[in-house]
């Protein structure tokens, strides 16, 4: 919805008043509250907000978003094209090329708009608001790093509930919080999730290795568990200290994509992820949330459990998802499918209005 003025939400801060939009990452060394997209291929949009006051996400107001239909959303790749992907690259791994990948695909609808009948049709997406769709996220997958960025004349319309820290910043104190191996309950997870989340470790610690101070870099939480909205996965932290004269441009450079979403050795991952993937993966998988230049504090996030608006998608607006999966040596292919569409259902659901709430009415 063009005419929505621009806004951020996170962490029960609201912030309004846009006064400088850039791609460069060093505007993060200056001053302000920035509001954070970067693209998993590479595209970075801050946007500095003059007016940051403490708004909590509000309730669901009826009717104030209108999503695409439950039986409207297509995959880039379905599951015949997955199942092979997840072939592939374990034939990558039996070749010594790649220790782990994760495979992803994007989902998407037609948004409807205010004329369009129960079918989509007549759809024109204009009235979507990201900010609503972020209330009834809230409410239906509550997580702890979800947040709102609405910049439509820049082509950044995001409402995300992702469970993943990418960077968290304190001074020059840094920590990253990587998350492999998902399953329904603590009794699904499998030694394949550990030996995952512990392959990742090992990358996003030499990640942060490469612009924090030799020695600082530790991990001091390996595997935990946490529990999140009808799933649970395995989380490890890691943490350093930005070495002397390294900033953002730095951090980023060292870091991006995020470790967790990509693969082990990040570079033969990437390569492998062009070849398998069909369609960008954009907001998805990069990184999403606020730096407070002024304070030397940042969070940024994953760009997990995701959605986003695409207005130059033909045939009219449409609303994104991804999912994926890490795929490994011990994967089976039926599992990573299953472990995709797992984490989609339920967020598919609240986008969708299907979702049944505990008081047991569909939002």
């Amino acid at each position: 919805m063009h005419d929505l003025p621009p806004m951020a939400r996170f962490c029960g801060l609201l912030a309004s008043d846009l006064r400088d939009v850039t791609s460069d990452p060093s505007a993060l060394d200056s001053t302000g509250f920035w509001a954070v997209a970067a693209d998993f291929e590479g595209r970075l949009t801050c946007a500095r907000f003059g007016d940051i006051r403490p708004d909590p996400v509000p309730a669901p107001v009826p009717g104030a978003w209108r999503g695409p239909a439950a039986d409207a959303w297509t995959s880039s790749l379905d599951r015949a094209a997955y199942v092979a992907g997840v072939r592939r690259i374990r034939e990558h791994i039996a070749a010594g090329e790649v220790y782990q990948a994760n495979l992803c695909r994007v989902m998407s609808a037609p948004l409807p708009g205010p004329a369009a009948d129960s079918a989509g049709v007549g759809a024109d997406g204009a009235d979507a608001d990201v900010d609503a769709l972020t209330a009834l996220l809230a409410r239906g997958n509550p997580a702890p790093y979800a947040g709102t960025i609405r910049l439509p004349a820049h082509g950044v319309e995001i409402a995300t509930a992702s469970p993943e820290l990418y960077l968290r910043r304190s001074g020059r104190r840094i920590a990253s919080g990587p998350i492999k191996g998902t399953g329904r309950t603590v009794a699904d997870l499998l030694p394949k999730d550990h030996a995952e989340n512990v392959m990742i470790v090992d990358l996003v610690r030499n990640d942060l290795g490469r612009v924090c101070a030799t020695g600082s870099v530790a991990v001091p939480e390996l595997c935990a568990v946490e529990e999140h909205p009808g799933l649970v996965h395995l989380v490890s932290t890691v943490s350093g200290d930005l070495a002397d004269g390294a900033g953002w441009p730095e951090l980023l450079a060292a870091t991006f994509p995020p470790g967790s979403v990509t693969g082990a050795p990040k570079s033969s991952a990437l390569r492998i992820i062009e070849a398998l993937e069909t369609a960008p993966r954009g907001p998805y998988c990069g990184g999403i949330g606020w730096v407070d230049a002024d304070r030397g504090t940042a969070e940024l996030a994953v760009g997990i459990r995701t959605f986003w608006i695409d207005r130059e998608a033909p045939g009219g607006p449409r609303l994104c998802f991804g999912t994926g999966a890490g795929i490994t040596w011990g994967s089976d292919p039926d599992r990573e499918w299953a472990e995709t569409e797992l984490k989609a259902a339920r967020l598919l659901a609240v986008a969708s209005g299907t979702y049944q709430h505990s008081g047991g009415t569909a939002q």
